[in-house]
């Protein structure tokens, strides 16, 4: 009797074993996923047996590197020929550009064209955002006016009181003959109920969703996500930036306070990089109301300014790491200095290393993070990484009027990074991101001051502040940062 009670639970831990080094041959033989990666998930598997091979069905699968955005109107957009002029351009050192911010980063710009086919453009007009409030309200003032389309993104879409108010406007413009497209992630905006839709529907407008679930409660594609946030409306004015919609993002959560985020308007030749970007989103997502090419989509376009901008994607569709390397490209040529805005600072180690070594060169580098989690884990995973910028000579500041979600790069005042990427390993090698990467002094000038003006709301991080910390948070830190590759 004693043994067969034993029988059954040996069986299972066999059969758990077996379970174990199948998948961890699949993670290190098959999948081959990065070094810390590998070594983050196997951890998991030792110590949480059966529980982590639930945990890696949900989390740890990889995407398949298919062709996931395909459009037949690209090529009408006539990218092609306009790309192929700026390489020849940006390798011509003799040929000198119209600004010489744009000349000094010739091999950033280059570099995006060459893997992401970014077009530089300029002429654009760029209008910061740092409000919810004003952000929104320039955003409807936008909507109402619209005459002939609205192609709306957004990863986190709430249907409260600003979500509510939205969709209203929408649903008008809808009915006014306007063509309105509403494109959200399913597990982003997992609040967001058809029903709540209804009325958008019924006056023409369509809906699409980005990898949604196949199961009523759970999303088998959680790690994968559209993290993009991007408008265009009649193709003459986009939005790109951190801000979702959501009451929390005009500051009325009790538990995050105000909401300090960054987000642009670009009105110009950029708006139609924005446009292709959506598209190319929607035609994954709605196969019902595929998008073809038409001239409606992108009108002739005028001079708004003389600001230049590459808008630039990523995402684990492709193989390299755009925005990430970016971001790398634009540290490694600094001579001045370095700013930094992110809710989340989980740099793999080449992103490490290059601030440490501006740092240690003698560039000014400045880092500003949440006093507050959104995510526990990560954030422990962030403040583990702020030693060994102290140590190198950064200054870290800690953001205390409420939560800040920027997601700015700023580099010798005079290129500059707004976007939806944060610098984590999820926004670089899982989700789906876009940024605006911009060549204007007076651009970075103006974040420059917003990032001085919420310095004045902030404490910074000595190193004797951080070497003073209790032993729980570090322990907190050490767990967090032993999985932050899979954070």
């Amino acid at each position: 009797m004693i043994e067969s009670a034993f029988a059954i639970p040996t069986y299972l831990l066999v059969a758990l074993m077996i379970v174990n080094i199948l998948l961890a041959a699949i993670l290190i033989f098959i999948e081959r996923k990065d070094a810390q990666a590998t070594w983050a998930w196997l951890l998991i598997l030792f110590f949480i047996p059966l529980g982590g091979f639930i945990i890696y069905i949900f989390l740890g699968q990889t995407l398949t590197r298919r062709k996931m955005f395909e459009w037949e109107g690209i090529k009408k957009v006539g990218l092609e020929h306009f790309i192929e002029e700026q390489k020849r351009d940006l390798l011509d050192t003799s040929f000198r550009f119209y600004s010489p911010t744009v000349d000094k980063n010739r091999e950033l710009i280059y570099m995006h064209l060459m893997s992401n086919d970014a077009l530089l453009t300029k002429e654009n007009r760029v209008d910061i955002f740092s409000d919810g409030k004003e952000k929104f309200a320039q955003l409807l003032k936008d909507i109402k006016q619209a005459e002939t389309f609205i192609h709306i993104q957004y990863y986190i879409f709430r249907y409260d009181e600003i979500g509510k108010t939205i969709v209203d406007a929408l649903t008008e413009k809808a009915r006014q003959g306007v063509k309105v497209r509403l494109l959200y992630d399913d597990l982003g905006s997992r609040s967001l109920r058809k029903k709540y839709l209804k009325a958008f529907r019924e006056a023409g407008g369509e809906i699409g969703i980005f990898f949604p679930s196949r199961f009523t409660i759970v999303n088998l594609r959680l790690n994968f996500r559209n993290h993009r946030k991007l408008v265009n409306i009649d193709g003459k004015c986009g939005y790109v930036g951190g801000f979702n919609v959501g009451d929390e993002y005009l500051g009325k959560s009790k538990k995050f306070g105000y909401w300090r985020d960054t987000h642009l308007r670009i009105v110009g030749p950029a708006v139609q990089a924005i446009q292709t970007r959506f598209i190319l989103d929607w035609n994954q997502a709605s196969k019902q109301y595929h998008i073809s090419y038409h001239d409606r989509y992108f009108p002739e376009v005028q001079p708004a300014g003389d600001t230049p901008v590459q808008i630039v994607s990523s995402g684990p569709d492709s193989e390299f790491e755009q925005i990430k390397n970016g971001y790398l490209k634009m540290i490694m040529d600094a001579r001045k200095s370095i700013l930094i805005q992110t809710p989340y600072f989980i740099p793999d180690q080449t992103l490490l290393d290059a601030l440490r070594v501006a740092a240690q060169t003698g560039i000014e580098v400045k880092l500003m993070i949440p006093n507050k989690p959104d995510h526990m884990f990560v954030y422990w995973a962030t403040t583990s990484h702020i030693g060994e910028m102290l140590r190198a000579g950064a200054t870290v500041y800690q953001y205390e009027n409420g939560f800040i979600h920027n997601k700015v790069l700023i580099v010798d005042e005079t290129v500059c990074s707004v976007g939806t990427a944060n610098i984590d390993q999820r926004s670089f090698k899982l989700n789906f991101e876009v940024n605006a990467f911009i060549y204007d002094s007076q651009i970075a000038g103006q974040l420059i001051a917003d990032f001085e003006n919420d310095v004045k709301h902030s404490t910074q991080i000595t190193p004797e502040m951080y070497e003073n910390r209790p032993i729980s948070v570090r322990f907190k830190e050490s767990i967090s940062r032993l999985l932050s590759p899979i954070l």
